[in-house]
C-alpha cells in the first residue's frame, strides 16, 4: 500500500503558523510575567508584614497611624458585595434566559440578548455614577431612609446589575445546548412546560449555569470603578449592608492614584493585596472550570 507525498510546508504557511503560535504565547508570557511582578514585590512587603497578621488580621489602617494591615476587612467587604449581587443577578438572570430560550420568539429574542448584552458594555465608573445618583437616593426615599451617601448594599445592587447580562447570555446558551430530543421526550410522557423546564433543561444544563454563576462572582470581586464610587472607601469590618466599607479594588485604586511614594509600605501593601485579589480569581475560574470538565453532559 503507497503513501501519498504531501507537499512540503511553503514559506507563506510557515510564516502564518510563527505568528498563532506567537499570538498564543503572548497570554501566557502575560500571565507569568503579571504572577512574578506581584510575587516578587508582594514578597518584599511580608519581609516588613508577617503573612499571619496579614491574612489574620481584623484591622486595615494604611493611611493614618498607627499602621495595621489586617486584610480581613478588605476581603469580607468584596465578599459581601459579590454577594449581594450574585443575590440579585442569579434569579433575574436565570429567568431571563429561561424565558429567552423557551418562551420567546425569535425577534423578540434578537432584540433583548443584544439589550442585555449592551449592559456589559457600558464603562463600569457609569454605574458607579448611577449607583450614587439613582440607587442610593431610590433607597433612602423608600426603605432606607438612614442610608448614607455610601454603602456596600448600593454597590452590590449595581454590581448586580452589572453581571447580570453575563449570567443570563451563558444561562442561555447552555439551555440552548440541550438536545430538543429531550424536551419532546418530556413533553410525550405529558409532563408540562414549566416542568420540562424544572425537571429536564436545568438539570441539563446545570454544569454551563454553575460556571456562569461563578464566572460572574469572579468578576464582581474583581469590579473597581463602579464599586469605588458607590461603597466607598472605609475599611471597616462590618456586616452591615448598609455601611460604607472599602473592597480589596478600592485600595488599590486609592494607592495607584500616585501620592505615595513608591518605596513605602502602602505601595508594597499594593501588591499583596493584589496577590491575594488575583488567587482568588484565579481560583473561582479554576473551580468553574472544573466544573464544566466533571459535570458536563455529552449527548450523542
Amino acid at each position: 500500500m503507497g503513501f501519498i507525498a504531501l507537499p512540503r510546508s511553503r514559506p507563506a504557511e510557515r510564516a502564518i503558523e510563527f505568528a498563532l503560535r506567537a499570538a498564543a504565547a503572548v497570554g501566557i508570557v502575560t500571565t507569568v510575567g503579571i504572577i512574578a511582578v506581584l510575587a516578587v514585590e508582594a514578597l518584599l512587603f511580608f519581609a516588613e508584614v508577617s503573612p499571619v497578621d496579614f491574612f489574620t488580621g481584623t484591622r486595615w489602617s494604611a493611611s493614618i497611624k498607627p499602621f495595621a494591615f489586617g486584610i480581613i476587612p478588605l476581603v469580607l467587604s468584596t465578599l459581601m458585595i459579590a454577594a449581594i449581587a450574585l443575590a440579585i443577578a442569579v434569579p433575574i438572570g436565570i429567568l431571563a434566559a429561561v424565558w429567552m430560550s423557551e418562551f420567546a420568539s425569535i425577534r423578540a429574542r434578537n432584540i433583548v440578548k443584544p439589550v442585555l448584552e449592551v449592559l456589559a458594555g457600558i464603562p463600569t465608573i457609569v454605574y458607579g455614577f448611577f449607583a450614587i445618583t439613582v440607587i442610593t437616593p431610590l433607597l433612602k426615599a423608600t426603605i432606607l431612609p438612614e442610608l448614607g451617601t455610601f454603602s456596600a448594599l448600593s454597590a452590590g445592587i449595581v454590581v448586580g446589575i452589572l453581571v447580570l447580562p453575563l449570567i443570563a447570555s451563558l444561562t442561555e446558551d447552555a439551555l440552548r445546548a440541550v438536545p430538543r430530543g429531550l424536551r419532546e421526550g418530556s413533553y410525550a410522557m405529558g409532563a408540562t412546560r414549566w416542568e420540562t423546564i424544572r425537571r429536564v433543561l436545568l438539570p441539563a444544563a446545570l454544569s454551563g449555569i454553575a460556571a456562569a454563576i461563578i464566572l460572574a462572582m469572579s468578576r464582581a470581586i474583581g469590579e473597581t470603578m463602579a464599586v469605588v464610587l458607590a461603597a466607598g472607601t472605609n475599611p471597616q469590618l462590618t456586616l452591615d449592608p448598609t455601611e460604607s466599607v472599602q473592597t480589596m479594588t478600592a485600595f488599590i485604586v486609592q494607592i495607584s492614584l500616585g501620592d505615595t511614594p513608591a518605596d513605602s509600605i502602602q505601595f508594597k501593601a499594593l501588591f499583596a493585596v493584589g496577590a491575594t485579589l488575583f488567587a482568588m480569581t484565579f481560583a473561582l475560574n479554576m473551580i468553574s472550570s472544573w466544573i464544566v470538565a466533571r459535570y458536563r453532559n455529552e449527548y450523542d
